[in-house]
């Protein structure tokens, strides 16, 4: 495609507000942007002329059917496609979409996770239209963002919390920008942009592999002899298939309206990164979730598959899903910038220390908002942040916050020494220090980057959460500033206040280090390791009572979604041991036995001639293969024995510690095995592709 193309094609596909300006008349068009803004909701007439326009408009872009596209708590996106055709006359039909098909859907929810907020049999859920997110064309349909509740109103899906908390979140954040006497902003949004890695391999070696096609990662396999050591893949020439695929994405993308910004090769073989430009978190997470879908779609065009799982292969780097959280208001203005002036200082700082006490207060559910089967593989890993939460500020933030925490002068390097105070505040760089990449939550200067999410989470749930806690704490601060007599002396109290109080949350070392591990206990932060610890901690008071407070989440919704988590991570170990039993079964023992029957006959071939030939390899083969495959087999029916026992019936969090305890462990024994058996096999006796095989399958 020619550069001067892009500009035309990009949001080609979707019902954006360029579109609805040139098509909508005028009346309607503004009673829309109202409901946008939050304003007051469409109007039934209004909702009809709308729906009659994006029909037309969706059919002119190749659209047939329409489809009510929402968020349900499996994770991923869902679909249910009806054609725009209603009968006419005698046999005719003509093309037809009702205010009624635009606003409000109804789909058969009882297949959905609901986590106990209703029956089985209580079947309905109701789909309802989210404005703030374009309707979008994609393979012969008319998308439409929504929202996805039962019939008593509870969010049964990922997007409403999301939406809830970035209303509560402008609405804290007003209160706090009056006090500084802006008065000016008239909305407080905050943003996103998710930079998504992911694996891409040949389809000829993944359709070789069970468990990539069950689980999404690989339960066998050995160590590669050439791994990511040397780092050369990491930003290395693309390969000609990868970088026509990525081409092909960054088109469909494009059209789609999403911000595809760079791309490039990540540090383990055949990984790859997309990263967007920032924008609303709303938006952000239906494009991430477009991406995710398109990345395997485009992938399936070019005989790739496109790994999400967080750890694919056990020995190299897993992927995470890099969430770069920042605040705009209406004006273009980030909150998150330190600014020039002594006012904006303040200002920034009182947003920075709201964030630092969110962050330490809330590490829970931060933890809990990246917590899937997946991750616990990629998190405390060595490319990966901890389970521990910090946050990182660089030298002169820190430098900066100690100084006002003692009332001390601040010196910052190469500039005259600067009192500090509410109205005499130094000017602080963006990028004033290097990035520590091992922190799970990164301030990178004009944004807050939470790097422990992982590459298949969906990031309506981390984002949600964010907001809802920093909206808290921006509610703290202006229940306690609006009543202060003199709010300087205040303002200033309120923020060494909070960072003599919340400070232990900040650290600049090495958080992948053991002696962070110490002192990180001995700072009393939490380290939740696993989903299994995570979760019981959704639903602890102080959490349910910021949750209602907002109107983000009660608990009955809290409660939900910790069974459903739960449940999620039960049924994906329970399938990952299952699979694991079959690959055992019908892959690794016939191989096995296949090779050590090739070496026994080698072996009695040579003791024929009367011990002339040396025999010694095949012995210690043989003896070493005899060891591991009698060790294995002890491992495999171990294994087999605690799958048998996991009873669907006992109660999720009880099933997930079984889970935690004796499936995974169970699991990583007869690999060990498994792997080191592999390593003395001839490649011919494997039935199933390598590592080798599989990360360097993409060879051109």
């Amino acid at each position: 495609m020619e550069a001067k193309r892009i500009p035309e094609l990009f949001g080609t596909m979707v019902f954006n507000d360029k579109v609805m300006k040139e098509r909508l008349p005028s009346e309607a068009y503004k009673a829309v942007r109202r409901a946008i803004e939050g304003v007051e909701p469409l109007s039934h007439d209004y909702a009809k002329t709308v729906a009659s326009v994006m029909k037309d408009w969706a059919i002119e872009k190749g659209a047939t059917h329409f489809t009510h596209w929402f968020q349900p708590m499996t994770g991923i996106t869902a679909e249910k496609h009806d054609s725009f055709i209603e009968p006419f006359g005698d046999g005719d039909v003509i093309m037809k979409f009702s205010e009624k098909s635009l606003v409000k859907g109804e789909s058969d929810a009882s297949s959905f996770p609901s986590g106990g907020l209703r029956a089985t049999f209580e079947a309905r859920g109701y789909t309802a239209w989210d404005p703030t997110s374009y309707a979008f064309v994609k393979d012969g349909s008319l998308y439409i963002p929504t929202a996805f509740c039962s019939y008593s109103g509870e969010a049964l899906d990922k997007k409403t919390p999301l939406l809830r908390s970035m209303e509560a979140f402008n609405k804290q954040a007003l209160r706090i920008l009056r006090l500084f006497g802006n008065d000016k902003v008239k909305k407080v949004t905050p943003t996103v942009g998710a930079e998504q890695e992911y694996f891409l391999i040949d389809k000829s070696v993944y359709e070789k592999r069970i468990d990539l096609v069950h689980c999404g990662r690989t339960l066998f396999g050995a160590r590669p002899s050439k791994g990511q050591e040397l780092e050369d893949h990491y930003y290395g020439a693309i390969k000609s298939r990868v970088s026509a695929f990525m081409k092909e994405l960054d088109e469909e993308l494009w059209k789609l309206g999403v911000y595809a910004k760079t791309k490039h090769n990540e540090v383990a073989p055949s990984q790859h990164e997309l990263a967007p430009i920032f924008t609303s978190t709303n938006t952000s997470s239906d494009q991430n979730q477009i991406t995710m879908e398109l990345m395997k779609s485009v992938a399936n065009k070019h005989d790739l598959v496109c790994l999400l799982h967080e750890k694919p292969f056990a020995s190299v780097s897993g992927s995470g899903k890099h969430n770069n959280w920042s605040i705009s208001t209406d004006l273009g203005e980030n909150l998150l910038d330190p600014g020039a002036t002594p006012n904006e200082n303040a200002q920034f700082l009182l947003f920075l220390v709201a964030v630092i006490k969110a962050v330490d207060e809330y590490q829970d559910l931060l933890r809990i908002s990246v917590a899937s089967a997946g991750n616990d593989h990629r998190l405390g890993a060595t490319e990966a942040p901890p389970a521990i939460i910090s946050i990182y500020l660089g030298e002169e933030l820190d430098g900066i916050l100690r100084a006002i925490e003692r009332g001390e002068a601040y010196s910052a390097k190469a500039k005259s020494e600067l009192k500090i105070g509410v109205s005499v505040l130094p000017p602080i760089p963006k990028d004033s220090t290097d990035r520590n990449r091992t922190s799970p939550f990164a301030f990178t200067g004009n944004k807050f980057e939470f790097r422990m999410v992982g590459s298949s989470t969906n990031i309506a749930c981390p984002n949600f959460i964010i907001n809802a806690i920093v909206a808290e704490e921006l509610r703290v601060f202006a229940d306690r500033l609006e009543k202060a007599t003199d709010f300087n002396t205040a303002l200033n109290e309120l923020i060494k206040e909070t960072i003599r109080e919340h400070k232990r949350i900040l650290f600049s070392g090495n958080n992948y280090s053991k002696e962070w591990e110490k002192e990180a206990k001995r700072r009393g932060l939490l380290n939740l390791k696993s989903t299994v610890d995570a979760l019981p901690l959704y639903a602890q008071k102080k959490n349910v009572e910021m949750f209602a407070r907002h109107n983000i989440l009660s608990e009955s919704e809290i409660n939900s979604r910790t069974e459903i988590l739960l449940e999620n991570y039960c049924n994906i170990v329970h399938i990952e041991a299952l699979t694991a039993i079959d690959i055992a079964k019908k892959e690794i023992v016939p191989s096995v036995i296949g090779y050590q029957s090739f070496i026994l006959k080698e072996l009695n071939r040579k003791k024929e001639y009367g011990g002339e030939l040396s025999s010694v390899l095949e012995e210690k083969l043989i003896k070493k293969l005899s060891d591991l495959s009698e060790k294995f087999a002890l491992a495999l029916d171990k294994l087999e024995s605690d799958t048998e026992k996991y009873n669907s019936s006992w109660g999720n969090l009880y099933k997930a510690k079984y889970c935690k305890r004796n499936l995974l462990s169970d699991m990583a024994l007869v690999r060990e095995y498994a792997d080191a058996m592999e390593l003395l096999m001839g490649k011919d006796f494997m039935s199933m592709p390598t590592y080798e095989d599989i990360l360097y399958s993409v060879k051109y």
